[in-house]
């Protein structure tokens, strides 16, 4: 993993806000997929905060058990 405060292709990516974040602000996560990396960031960070970036296979990882 990594953080990266500038990704390149980030105009390129299409960004999906969690299902779980509600329309009045609060915490609220967003995620993209790229070539070979998902991305994450902080939807009232998003133009400037930092975007973390994870392998594919991580983030699989990842998913399947936070499903559990």
């Amino acid at each position: 993993m990594s953080i990266d405060q500038h990704v390149e292709q980030s105009g390129d990516l299409a960004w999906f806000k969690s299902s779980h974040s509600g329309t009045n602000g609060g915490d609220c996560v967003e995620v993209a997929a790229g070539a070979g990396a998902v991305y994450v960031r902080d939807s009232k960070a998003a133009g400037d905060g930092p975007v973390l970036r994870v392998g594919r296979d991580e983030w699989a990882a990842f998913v399947a058990l936070a499903a559990m």
